[in-house]
């Protein structure tokens, strides 16, 4: 096991709400290797040279240049980048996974999903849950792009409820082979691929099960015609239909019953290679729009010296880079946990399908985070070009089409908000995160008496790190006292579920961004990262009133009388600021940074 890794406290997933991190102990894009340098700049040069130039092809639904591109990237080794070299891949760790991931994303969300479809859902499952026989027979191929994968779980009556699936595998009399029958729809690669990861039902089983389906015209499949949509345009998306397919009993993917798990594992690595996904797009994004506003002139000046732009560029590329810190903490964490297990005798399916789920909280987190980040990013970017933002001649009216799907699929992000507090829920009450400690400490503090001493926040970003700390009280507070109120039934309250997740999400993408900017500001020095820190303070500001106005959202609709008006002075408590940040400072330096480098610089 790596040294660095012994050396330093790594938290279980979601422990970062009841443990304190050092900003040492987090990976941030400033720790790529030379070599994920290297990887991360040759997809930029393939995607500049093979991808951006034909955007306007990807909107008039060029499927075929999308399988073009797509065997490109896999004759340079790029769809095979997380398959262990035994499979023909390059079997690299999790950081460069999603790296490959964000900067193979970022010019046209077809590519985006044909790649997520193919390298995640579509090659993943047998990777990760198929035999020996299975992986050697199709994973090869996956990975060169000689064949490709889709993924096949959604139907018109199973959507975020995957496990209420109609579709049915018979076993034949002789035992040699299923027969498939069912419709499934919303099939990511359906009109080139080769292989079909398939999710049935046998007999009454309470659960799905899996099966790898070669796609065979003439064994009983037949494909709806592709679906008209209202972005990622050249990524073909179609229904698929089983009638009597024929699947040999070789051909299940683990074990009977399995399928729900294999496919909620799936979801847990598609949620975070989702948010890396919206990275390189917002990166793009700000860059044409901030070259945009240093070119258009109006009353004389550059439209991006007028404070309403200085604004929008301000917080896109705030929001890029809190996006960045959190997602790439995270990634870290996942590989390293991963390394744990494998030291430990696990195989590498083994580590790697343990070491994301123990983080199945933060990819969640992630994936509503930074898929409503990108949406609001394109949207922005609409506005600065105003009327020409709007024309399908610029970049932004297909960024802005193809960022709405993010928010959809790996699980809505209503789906996910609920997952993520009810995982925390769960693994509090196995024992994994300990939340009634520090829950009963804050309710004890609610009762105390407030200290009136001036805390002394003499060091870098203490101000901010104090902050959070109480933030995370806010969350101990509300859910805390939700938990005990609703007990089992908390998961029927919706609502309170919802606020509560929005607190969690903004605390962890608040301290991640607090901790890379400190970080970076120790071994860079502080002047050199004054726009990283101006970033950190800007978006705690913007975190601070939204959990307020959540927590506040969901301790009325609970509570009563006095209990209402303690936690509510608890609130007010924990949510304000010693020092209040000069916004409007703040956005002047990062957008002064943004603009004299005429993109994202950071």
């Amino acid at each position: 096991m790596d040294a660095e890794i012994e050396n330093k406290d790594l938290l279980r997933g979601g422990q970062f709400l009841v443990k304190e991190t050092a900003c040492e102990d987090i990976f941030t894009p400033e720790d790529f290797t030379e070599e994920q340098k290297m990887m991360r700049d040759s997809v930029k040069e393939f995607v500049d040279r093979e991808i951006w130039p034909h955007k306007e092809r990807f909107e008039k639904k060029d499927y075929a240049l999308t399988e073009e591109i797509m065997r490109k990237a896999g004759d340079l080794g790029l769809l095979g980048i997380a398959v262990p070299e035994a499979y023909g891949g390059l079997g690299m760790g999790f950081i460069t996974t999603m790296l490959v991931c964000d900067y193979i994303s970022g010019a046209t969300g077809s590519i985006a999903t044909a790649f997520g479809a193919h390298t995640g859902i579509g090659t993943m499952p047998i990777t990760l849950y198929g035999t020996e026989e299975q992986r050697q027979k199709y994973v090869p191929k996956l990975a060169t792009g000689e064949w490709f994968g889709a993924y096949c779980l959604t139907e018109p009556g199973a959507g975020s409820d995957a496990n209420s699936g109609k579709t049915k595998a018979v076993l034949s009399e002789d035992g040699t082979h299923y027969k498939i029958s069912g419709q499934k729809m919303w099939i990511s690669n359906a009109g080139f691929c080769d292989i079909f990861i398939v999710f049935a039902r046998i007999e009454d089983d309470k659960n799905i099960t899996g099966f790898i389906v070669e796609n065979d015209p003439s064994n009983g499949i037949t494909l709806g015609e592709e679906e008209q949509k209202l972005g990622i345009h050249s990524s073909s998306t179609r229904q698929v239909f089983f009638n009597d397919t024929v699947v040999p009993v070789d051909n299940m993917l683990s074990e009977r019953g399995n399928g729900f798990k294999i496919a909620m594992n799936a979801l847990n690595v598609g949620r975070i290679k989702l948010a890396a996904a919206s990275l390189d797009a917002q990166r793009r994004v700000i860059t044409e729009a901030v070259k945009y506003a240093n070119e258009r002139i109006q009353f004389n000046t550059p439209i991006a010296k007028f404070g309403a732009i200085k604004s929008k560029i301000a917080e896109m590329a705030t929001a890029a880079y809190v996006g960045e810190s959190a997602t790439y903490r995270a990634g870290k964490n996942i590989e390293d946990r991963i390394s744990i297990r494998e030291s430990e005798g696990n195989t590498h399916q083994e580590a790697e399908l343990k070491g994301v789920e123990e983080y199945a909280i933060e990819c969640s987190i992630l994936k509503v985070a930074v898929s409503e980040d990108i949406q609001n990013c394109s949207d922005e970017g609409i506005q600065i070009f105003g009327g020409m933002g709007f024309s399908a001649d610029t970049p932004m009216e297909a960024a802005w089409r193809d960022a709405r799907i993010a928010r959809i699929y790996e699980g809505t992000n209503e789906i996910n908000r609920m997952l993520a507090v009810g995982m925390l829920v769960k693994k509090a009450m196995k024992g994994h995160v300990d939340l009634l400690g520090p829950a009963q400490a804050v309710a004890s503090e609610l009762t105390g008496i407030p200290s009136f001493d001036t805390p002394d926040y003499s060091e870098l970003l203490s101000e901010e790190k104090e902050m959070i700390a109480k933030l995370k009280k806010v969350f101990l507070m509300v859910a805390g006292s939700a938990v005990q109120k609703y007990g089992p039934e908390l998961e029927e309250h919706q609502q309170l579920l919802l606020a509560s997740a929005d607190i969690l999400i903004e605390i962890y993408m608040a301290e991640s961004a607090v901790l890379r900017a400190e970080k970076n500001a120790k071994r860079f020095g502080e002047e050199a990262q004054k726009e990283q820190i101006a970033m950190a303070r800007l978006n705690l500001y913007h975190a601070v009133d939204i959990i307020h106005s959540r927590a506040k959202e969901g301790i009325v609709s609970f509570a009563e009388g006095d209990e209402q008006r303690m936690m509510l002075m608890g609130l007010k408590r924990f949510t304000k600021y010693q020092n209040q940040p000069n916004v409007v400072a703040l956005r002047n330096i990062i957008a002064e940074k943004v603009t004299a480098a005429n993109s994202y610089p950071f």
